[in-house]
């Protein structure tokens, strides 16, 4: 802890440090609940879209099992861009998955299975889910980065600014009132010193 000064113009400052702490402290701490909260609610949506992908998953396989052939299917499917626009939580700046583009090649019906077509929108739906469920990773990453430095802001104001602030008021208080104390007690003194003076003049 840094020394403080023993003086009036200390004691103000120390105050209106204290102050500015006290105010500011609240809205930390509301900011703090509100990432928490979103925190919660984005680690629910990343557990439903997964569960999402493997209830998928298993409907594939179960159907394309029937079917002994290998598919290349990067052949008939590629992702040519992720949509992704820019949203705010709590003071962040977060990507908001907004769709993806897929480029198609329509297969020739009399040379792939049946079933391809099925199988394409499927994988549409699939990679569409895996990229919706990393884009809200990255929310939940973000959102972890902040809480952390909102975390120990509020550790340091209560922990830390706070107390110090109080506690340096309460030693420059002290040092004052003792001083005033000396100061009148001096002034006593020299009353006293002056009346005793003047009486054996007189006397």
């Amino acid at each position: 802890m840094a020394k403080v000064k023993l003086t009036k113009n200390a004691l103000k400052a120390e105050r209106d440090s204290l102050k500015r702490f006290q105010r500011y402290l609240p809205t930390l701490q509301l900011k703090k609940q509100q990432l928490q909260m979103e925190m919660r609610s984005l680690q629910s949506r990343v557990e439903a879209k997964r569960a999402e992908e493997e209830a998928l998953l298993a409907d594939m396989s179960s159907w394309m099992k029937l079917y002994g052939e290998s598919i290349e299917w990067h052949e008939y499917l590629k992702v040519t861009r992720t949509r992704v626009s820019e949203g705010n939580i709590a003071g962040v700046a977060i990507p908001i998955f907004e769709g993806v583009d897929f480029e198609r090649n329509i297969p020739d019906l009399f040379e792939t299975p049946v079933w391809i077509d099925a199988g394409i929108r499927a994988l549409e739906h699939l990679v569409s889910l895996r990229l919706e469920r990393r884009v809200i990773e990255e929310q939940f990453r973000l959102l972890g980065e902040e809480l952390r430095t909102t975390s120990q802001r509020v550790n340091l104001f209560e922990k830390v600014k706070i107390p110090e602030a109080k506690e340096n008021i309460r030693v420059v208080r002290i040092f004052l009132g003792d001083q005033q104390t000396a100061g009148v007690a001096r002034s006593k003194i020299a009353k006293n010193k002056t009346i005793a003076k003047n009486a054996a003049e007189v006397a």
